[in-house]
């Protein structure tokens, strides 16, 4: 399999794909395109309904999404297009900036769509991909979660043929409920069965596209019952053709700039990390290798061509990127197939879409969300494994329900960013014993049954000692100091160290003339590189003196008992 961080010339990886094409891949990619088309072609209906947009602009940006990305990306399975969580927060932006009328909606979408790709370039061009890393995945989770159960709660009533209103997803809830006395019979009917056929063809049968079936069962149920004579209410015109590129109402989002820009950075942390994650997966599964900043690139133009031509967000679809592996893709010959295909379909299908039932897009909707975006298996585990990751991902969810979709975002970054700061300036700091018969040294909090050496305190610092953290490690070792007045040596592992600033060092010196004042000596071991550079610049290690510097703590605390009894006039 050939490399392709740099295939092709210049930053066109799709030249290299095909100038070293296996003509043996070329019925696996038609069959992957074709396949994958009919899976998104019905899906992103239901992404245009979640964003509130018509219905042919989903299929817009599936088509830009697929052959943008087929040119310009790395990775050979990846299938790009709308998603329901990026959906999601277009639907909040619009809510958020109180748009209303479709074409309003359709350009504000595009418009961030637009925003959106710009600043995929930016971090393409600064290389600054590595920001999208301080939205932890915890916050990811809740906040999806909480999307999800938004989304839901909108399409409640399209399911049951009411209206309701409230300032958030619950007043929404709560609306609904108070009309369900009123709820339109067949429709009722009618979303019962389409949510039995996608959920319960998803459960018995996962390999049938279940949106598919539901869609054109829903068309053929609508003709033959004549479901919108009898009071159904149906999606309306879909127009047949193809898009035409117009600049999105640049006075419009001038307006909302805040608006714009909170849900430009949601869409680029949402769609950079499943970019790159699932891009990494489908590289390592295929052995060839990707380009991280290319793949912002490729996101950055297949958001920006959406834009253009009145489309809403694109990112990677994890299920339609593994459907799309499944079924034969070798090469982006595959996503360009399904782009074609999605453009076909606009062409000569796009009118058929016009008889579908409302409560056929709900169920849609809601099945798309619940298994895209409501991750129970990850809350689980979050619960299982570390519950302060659960609480924050619960608290995520909660300011989503509560405040909106893109508060949610903005929770969910301070969250990150609190949580981040938190882990960095609270390093842990266990006391070590001995193991019995060794001379291993581990945490005696876990092994209450080692040996802890007397009089000598053996201390780990684990991070990295500067400005956030060097108060802490001093009063730590005040604390040992004051709590152990027989204490003749404190030995300071420095193993977990990894880089230390002038305020660390100056720190550490300070620790140095604690120390003394207390008749304690002080004895460093496993001082890495980097950390012993800046500590002897600033003098600090001549203060300790190189014969109080060790390889290892078993040797230190030797010395320090060697020392004590010379000391104590005992050697």
């Amino acid at each position: 399999m050939p490399r392709t961080r740099k295939a092709g010339p210049g930053r066109v990886p799709i030249v290299g794909q095909l100038r070293s094409y296996n003509r043996a891949w070329l019925r696996g990619d038609l069959i992957a395109g074709v396949t994958v088309a009919a899976l998104i072609v019905p899906k992103n209906l239901g992404y245009a309904g979640i964003a509130g947009v018509p219905l042919q602009n989903g299929l817009y940006a599936a088509a830009a999404g697929a052959i943008v990305y087929a040119i310009f990306g790395t990775s050979r399975q990846i299938s790009m297009g709308p998603s329901s969580g990026l959906a999601a927060v277009a639907a909040s932006a619009v809510l958020a900036a109180s748009i209303s009328g479709v074409q309003e909606v359709a350009s504000f979408v595009a418009g961030i769509t637009l925003a959106s790709g710009i600043l995929f370039l930016l971090l393409a061009i600064f290389r600054l991909g590595w920001i999208a890393q301080f939205l932890s995945r915890a916050v990811v989770t809740g906040f999806l979660f909480g999307a999800a159960i938004d989304v839901v709660i909108g399409e409640l009533p399209r399911l049951t043929g009411t209206e309701a209103e409230g300032a958030n997803p619950i007043q929404e809830f709560w609306s609904w409920l108070g009309t369900l006395g009123d709820a339109h019979r067949t429709t009722v009917l009618v979303a019962i069965v389409s949510l039995v056929v996608v959920f319960g063809l998803r459960a018995i049968a996962p390999r049938v596209p279940g949106a598919l079936v539901l869609v054109v069962g829903g068309l053929v149920a609508a003709a033959v019952f004549d479901l919108g004579a009898k009071g159904v209410a149906l999606v309306g015109d879909v127009p047949r053709g193809l898009p035409v590129p117009k600049v999105p109402d640049l006075a419009q989002l001038w307006d909302h700039a805040g608006t714009v820009a909170v849900a430009a950075v949601a869409l680029v942390l949402i769609g950079f990390s499943q970019t790159a994650g699932d891009a990494r997966t489908f590289a390592a599964k295929h052995r060839y290798q990707i380009d991280i900043n290319q793949e912002s690139v490729a996101q950055s133009l297949a958001n920006i061509t959406a834009g253009f031509f009145q489309g809403m967000p694109v990112s990677t679809s994890l299920s339609a990127s593994s459907l799309n592996d499944r079924s034969g893709a070798r090469s982006g010959l595959a996503s360009l197939t399904s782009g074609v295909t999605v453009l076909l379909t606009l062409l000569f299908l796009a009118p058929l879409f016009s008889n579908l039932p409302k409560a056929v897009l709900g169920a849609l909707i809601i099945e798309a969300v619940v298994m895209g975006m409501m991750d129970f298996p990850e809350m689980r585990r979050l619960f299982r494994v570390k519950k302060t990751d659960f609480w924050i991902a619960i608290i995520a969810l909660l300011g989503t329900l509560v405040f909106g979709v893109l508060a949610g975002v903005v929770i969910g970054i301070g969250l990150s960013l609190l949580w981040l700061v938190a882990v960095a300036t609270h390093p842990d700091m266990p006391i070590l014993g001995r193991e019995r018969g060794t001379q291993v040294f581990r945490e005696a909090d876990e092994h209450p049954d080692d040996e802890v050496v007397p009089d000598v305190a053996v201390l780990r610092f684990d991070g990295g000692l500067f400005f956030a953290t060097a108060d802490a490690l001093e009063d730590r070792l005040r604390d040992i100091i004051q709590s152990n007045p027989d204490l003749t040596g404190i030995v300071l592992d420095c193993e977990g160290i990894d880089f230390i600033d002038s305020q660390g060092a100056s720190a550490l010196d300070d620790i140095v003339t604690l120390v003394q004042d207390a008749g304690v000596e002080l004895r460093l071991t496993r001082v890495k590189p980097g950390p012993r550079a800046v500590l002897e610049r600033d003098g600090v290690l001549a203060r300790i003196g190189a014969d109080h510097i060790h390889g290892n703590i078993h040797r230190a605390v030797v010395a320090e008992q060697e020392d004590a009894r010379r000391r104590d006039g005992r050697g």
